[in-house]
């Protein structure tokens, strides 16, 4: 059973769709007035690991995210460049399709634009004319909240401040902001509109995603996501017009992901402290890893972005990369073995338990990581054979239809050609029999294989292990004993050519 937080209710639910086997998405997704940043990519990065898992369990999903190409920004960006909005826009709306593939986010199966939504909006407007939700002012018109009693139900917000009848024409707004939003606003000079049955003039924020929704997934659908920034008054705002409007409920559940920060400080335009994803792989190019990071963190929790915290990423996949380089091009002896389908069914099992609890990646990550410290030790006792290669390496392939970061180091490494001494596919030149036939070792190897013993003793395994195949590339292998750490020297295959 999968379980997710649902914003809506404050708790973790049960997650029933509303048709069997199908779930239709709805992620918010940009607004075209800048180049997006890394902070809205951890949004976007939470989003596809939903719908990735989803499709994991067996669920088809219908995705949809919407552009926001028309807005207050949008046209004050425009006017200051002295171009149309389709010209302003197209430049973001390209970058951002080129960072969702550097990301290996996969595509929704529609991207609506708001400006090519216009005849869905107003159709919305009016339904909540003849309601008696949204009336008329200056030419513009505004939910009156005061008519919908239920407001406030997602957010949490207190209503007891509202006075009936204050407008904000603003797109966006601050919370302890409470009035009555604008659906249509009316024809200004300087601002693009569209001559309507409700007069000319263009749709305000709110009613975008509203309109684009329900076209393309019906009234009421399963899942809406988006970053906390939209609980209040996007999202509460969108509640309030589609099911005034429909008479329906709008949404089942709600999944909200929380900011990335950086330097402790929520990561945004108005703070001048964002980094775009082109900028970040300037500085280390390896979308992978950017990836894997930005997946890491829980997405109900706050993310520091840093490049200290990309660093470990980048080191966390190179240890995931090449064991799936062992397993996948090693030849090992013809066979199998029982333990490594055991391992694999326990692997299986946490990595789906963790996932299913309101997308618990650690709990994912600490699957793959001790199946991972399993099989090492397996091939190390030389008791893992062709057939445990290919199952292990099919599960890979599989979780990582998920994470969507493993790219199997090839056996040419020195890591993996290390193991075929262990395996004794290549003759071992020195075999340490006791303590005194140990080989000499440098300084700095000696001090590497101590601090490795110290962050065994600290549970500190990650790094234990990348000592450890730090020390197998230079050609020391480890071996752990009831008696202490042993090691004995191999020859460093030369590379080819």
């Amino acid at each position: 059973m999968i379980n997710f937080f649902n914003t809506l209710t404050g708790k973790k639910e049960a997650f029933v769709p509303i048709n069997a086997g199908e779930v239709k998405l709805y992620t918010c997704g940009p607004t075209v007035y800048d180049f997006a940043h890394v902070g809205n990519f951890r949004a976007y990065i939470f989003e596809d690991l939903l719908k990735r898992f989803l499709q994991f369990m067996g669920y088809k999903v219908v995705h949809i995210m919407n552009i926001t190409d028309i807005d207050d920004k949008t046209i004050r960006g425009a006017n200051a460049q002295g171009v149309d909005l389709n010209t302003y826009t197209q430049k973001y709306i390209d970058a951002f399709f080129k960072d969702i593939d550097t990301l290996n986010i996969l595509r929704a199966d529609t991207y609506p634009r708001a400006t090519e939504h216009i005849p869905e909006m107003v159709a919305i407007v009016k339904q909540l004319i003849q309601k008696g939700y949204a009336y008329k002012k200056d030419g513009s018109y505004y939910f009156s909240i005061a008519k919908f009693p239920a407001y406030g139900r997602l957010s949490k917000i207190n209503l007891e401040e509202l006075q009936p009848g204050q407008r904000v024409d603003a797109d966006e707004y601050e919370k302890e902001t409470v009035h009555d939003f604008a659906l249509w606003k009316a024809k200004k000079e300087g601002e693009p509109f569209w001559e309507t049955e409700i007069g000319p003039g263009r749709p305000g924020w709110h009613i975008e995603c509203s309109a684009m929704s329900s076209k393309y997934l019906g009234e009421t659908f399963d899942i809406h996501c988006g970053g906390v920034d939209n609980i209040f008054p996007h999202h509460e705002n969108e509640i309030a017009q589609s099911e005034a409007a429909s008479g329906k409920k709008f949404v089942d559940y709600w999944l909200h992901c929380h900011h990335l920060i950086r330097d402790g400080e929520k990561m945004s335009k108005s703070r001048g402290n964002t980094i775009t994803i082109p900028e970040i792989l300037k500085v280390k190019n390896n979308p992978a890893a950017l990836r894997l990071l930005l997946l890491s963190t829980h997405y109900r929790k706050t993310l520091n972005f840093s490049f200290q915290a990309l660093d470990q990423a980048e080191t966390a996949l190179e240890r995931i990369n090449e064991f799936a380089g062992k397993v996948k091009y090693v030849p090992y002896p013809e066979g199998e073995t029982s333990q490594v389908a055991r391992i694999l069914a326990e692997a299986d099992q946490w990595f789906r338990a963790g996932l299913s609890d309101d997308l618990n990646i650690s709990k994912a990550m600490t699957a793959l990581f001790n199946l991972i410290k399993k099989v090492d030790v397996a091939i190390a006792r030389a008791d893992f054979k062709s057939q445990d290669a290919q199952k292990v390496d099919l599960f890979i392939r599989s979780i990582n239809t998920v994470l969507g970061v493993i790219t199997p180091i090839k056996s040419e490494t020195a890591v993996v050609d290390t193991l075929r001494h262990k395996l004794n596919l290549i003759p071992p030149r020195v075999i340490v029999a006791d303590e005194t036939e140990m080989p000499k070792i440098t300084a700095q190897q000696k001090d590497k294989i101590e601090r490795r013993q110290e962050a065994r003793a600290e549970k500190d395994f990650a790094k234990a292990d990348q000592i450890r195949d730090e020390l197998a590339a230079e050609g020391i292998l480890l071996e752990d004993t009831k008696d202490g750490v042993r090691w004995k020297a191999v020859p460093i295959p030369k590379k080819p050519g």
